[in-house]
């Protein structure tokens, strides 16, 4: 029982029940590994360092972060919020299709829930909640469970952190997260339609359409930015890593040269967060990779493959309960640490079922996001408490139904899995 893997994994919860960060705990858990199974120590380090720097694709994560701060700093989020006002604030439930529109398009240019709702939600919150039109807490469960939509619609960091451990197109997993997150848009818009009737919230007064034009060319560089990215991707013009660089880059020349709101100082603001985000990515990344290494040395993957092959699961029924883990896992970790630590367990069995890892990526990534609004651990959750000041309890029984409503999107996009893999079969991809 108590082997050096046992030895390894106690040091690792035990770390992190201490308060100890995760990355920082599976570094440390790993090391005693190596030291108990008589391997190199250095063998840590070369993980870390092969891993992150043999790693193109990576870059793209500090340079999305860094273009959702500069969004943020400009002001870029007002504009947005009033065209989307202007599209579908006019029906019941207004204000609450408005957040979940805006995470649309956000969702075109940051690839992370937290930049998501640290960019929008404090004023879709303030919106929502003048002059008592909707309860803080709907508000806040709004606004958290469509912050969620930013990591299924391209870009998306997740998806890139599991191109990373997958060896998977980037630019293929970015399509085939397009109709998934619209499927998990249209899922939250008829749950908010649903309470809008059920507690009589109010219809928002629609914008002339003499101010239409106007609106819309304020918000038309903000606008501009997904299709540009997407554009540049999938004509081969750009890597995704590249289209990460011309997004921050077309950012910061928005903000000084259209919207002329940014100051030094702001910018500066900007790079400080975004390197605080990233380090934080980084350390949990550099902590997967070594641990990731442990795994593999303990044959982890053979043995679970091993295990289900002796259950002589089909190709759906290993779906399902895939699902099902990463549901109840999704309630206890944090996102990046189950795509980078426990998928690459599941991914030799996917393979050898023959599920598409294009599909198996997608589904995954998200089955993880939707553990973001789940209790007990739900990052997004006490993110959005702290944030309206509203109880967490009254929170989570408000986004209950959200939470159900994209079960039933998983659902469909795991046993559909053309919704997912029609769009990049479309332009190209053979898998």
């Amino acid at each position: 029982m108590m082997n050096p893997f046992s030895i390894c994994l106690i040091a690792i919860l035990s770390l992190g029940l201490l308060g100890l960060p995760i990355g920082y705990s599976m570094i440390a858990g790993s090391i005693v590994y190596l030291l108990l199974a008589g391997l190199d120590l250095g063998t840590s380090a070369e993980q870390i360092l092969n891993g992150l720097y043999n790693s193109y694709v990576l870059l793209a994560v500090p340079l999305f972060l860094f273009s959702a701060e500069l969004m943020n700093v400009s002001k870029m989020t007002d504009h947005l919020l009033r065209f989307c006002d202007m599209l579908v604030g006019r029906f019941r439930g207004g204000l609450g299709h408005i957040n979940i529109v805006q995470s649309i398009i956000f969702a075109g240019m940051s690839g992370s829930a937290i930049a998501d709702l640290a960019g929008t939600g404090r004023i879709s919150i303030d919106m929502m909640t003048k002059n008592n039109r909707y309860p803080v807490s709907y508000a806040a469960a709004i606004t958290a469970a469509s912050a969620v939509i930013g990591p299924i619609i391209p870009p998306s960091i997740p998806m890139v952190l599991y191109a990373l451990i997958s060896d998977t197109s980037v630019g293929y997993l970015f399509l085939g997260g397009v109709i998934p997150g619209f499927l998990m848009a249209i899922a939250q818009m008829v749950i908010n339609t649903i309470q809008a009737h059920r507690y009589d919230y109010p219809v928002e007064p629609p914008i002339p359409l003499r101010e239409w034009p106007g609106i819309t060319a304020t918000a038309m560089p903000a606008l501009l930015m997904p299709a540009i990215l997407l554009g540049g991707i999938y004509s081969g013009v750009m890597t995704p890593t590249e289209a990460a660089a011309v997004a921050a880059a077309y950012a910061f020349g928005v903000a000084v040269l259209w919207y002329r709101n940014v100051s030094a100082s702001d910018t500066y603001t900007a790079v400080l967060n975004s390197t605080r985000s990233t380090a934080s990515i980084g350390m949990l990344i550099a902590g997967a990779l070594i641990f990731n290494y442990v795994v593999t040395v303990e044959q982890i993957p053979v043995t679970v493959k091993g295990l289900l092959a002796g259950y002589d699961l089909s190709a759906t029924m290993f779906l399902f309960w895939v699902n099902v883990i990463l549901l109840v896992l999704g309630c206890l970790l944090e996102g990046s640490t189950i795509i980078l630590v426990i998928l690459p367990i599941f991914i030799p069995t996917a393979q050898a079922l023959g599920i598409d890892l294009v599909h198996f990526g997608v589904v995954t990534v998200f089955n993880i996001m939707i553990g973001l609004v789940t209790p007990p651990y739900g990052l997004l959750l006490f993110i959005i408490s702290a944030i309206s000041g509203a109880p967490l309890r009254h929170i989570i029984r408000d986004t209950f139904p959200f939470v159900v409503a994209m079960i039933v999107a998983l659902a469909i996009i795991t046993f559909i899995p053309e919704t997912v893999l029609w769009l990049p079969r479309l332009l190209g991809y053979k898998g």
